[in-house]
């Protein structure tokens, strides 16, 4: 399996593509950038420690990649500048996605391939990629709440001195302020959370809000978010190229079957495989969970609508 990830010259990519190559699943990887060089150098350092990990093809280059490439995962964005508002960021970050877009588009996409969003604000650009590339939706995956669910297991598996591969824990809806911590499936090896010792509303009141602010203590001790984000890629792109049918909480496009939400791109259990999303899981959900995954469908619905309104739709 070939992947190719637009923006591998920065940060997120690179990090990505050094997962995928410790993963040795896939069979070539192909850093695409606007920063050419920096591309090129991230592939010869991978390059480099290859005979030591796996046999894989790594290189660089161009949108050349892209009518090879099984997965077209897009990591490329910009920063938020200061005083610039959200949806001034949102508009800056959608007028580069969608020229990324036209640019892989023009070059041709094979018909199987899947698109695994990461960009942000993900879930708008994953619903504009859906919308605008000649694929089924569900061949458009965004990475949606799966980082933030990884940080939460992590956070909540660190508080309570356990192995962080047996704290079983979900985050739903938007990547962004209106997540959804599912503490009702939320389990230590079958025994729920809410029954482990120690454990209060308050502790998980205080887990969740470090994980919603996980990002952002991340860019200010060191300046971006690279390691976990690129493992949170790494489990989208695995479970494509084995075809695992793994649940996972990804972003793609709703059309009702969940909870009743349709027409928004937001994070569902949903299974993962070689032909992108197979199914999504309609979990039970306590009412306040319940609540909240709506709410989450709303709040981009509204941010939603602001972009299309600007750039319109196909």
């Amino acid at each position: 399996m070939k992947v190719s990830i637009i923006g591998g010259g920065g940060l997120v990519g690179s990090c990505a593509a050094f997962a995928l190559q410790t993963g040795g699943i896939v069979r070539e990887i192909s850093l695409l950038d606007v920063n050419e060089e920096l591309a090129a150098g991230h592939a010869l350092d991978l390059l480099h420690g290859g005979p030591s990990i796996a046999d894989q093809v790594i290189n660089s280059g161009g949108y050349e990649h892209i009518p090879s490439s099984d997965v077209i995962c897009i990591t490329a964005g910009l920063r938020r500048q200061p005083n610039e508002s959200r949806l001034d960021l949102i508009n800056r970050n959608t007028d580069l996605f969608l020229k990324i877009l036209e640019q892989v588009d023009a070059a041709g996409v094979k018909q199987d391939a899947i698109v695994v969003v990461v960009s942000n604000p993900v879930d708008i650009l994953t619903y504009l990629a859906a919308d605008r590339l000649k694929l089924p939706a569900s061949q458009v995956i965004g990475l949606g709440t799966q980082l933030d669910t990884i940080r939460f297991r992590s956070l909540i598996a660190q508080h309570c001195q356990l192995p962080p591969t047996q704290v079983s824990a979900i985050i739903l809806g938007e990547h962004g302020d209106s997540m959804v911590p599912v503490w009702s499936n939320a389990n230590v090896n079958g025994l729920p959370l809410d029954k482990f010792p120690g454990w209060t509303a308050n502790l998980a009141a205080d887990l969740f809000k470090r994980t919603k602010g996980s990002g952002a203590e991340v860019i200010s001790r060191k300046g971006g978010a690279g390691f976990a984000v690129g493992v949170a890629i790494q489990d989208v792109i695995e479970a494509i190229a084995l075809d695992r049918r793994q649940v996972l909480p990804v972003s793609s496009v709703q059309d009702g079957t969940c909870y009743g939400i349709r027409d928004v791109a937001l994070s569902v259990p949903t299974v993962v495989g070689r032909s992108g999303v197979v199914d999504r899981y309609e979990i039970d959900l306590w009412p306040k969970e319940m609540q909240g995954l709506r709410t989450s469908g709303n709040v981009l619905r509204q941010t939603l609508n602001q972009v299309l309104n600007r750039v319109g739709s196909r």
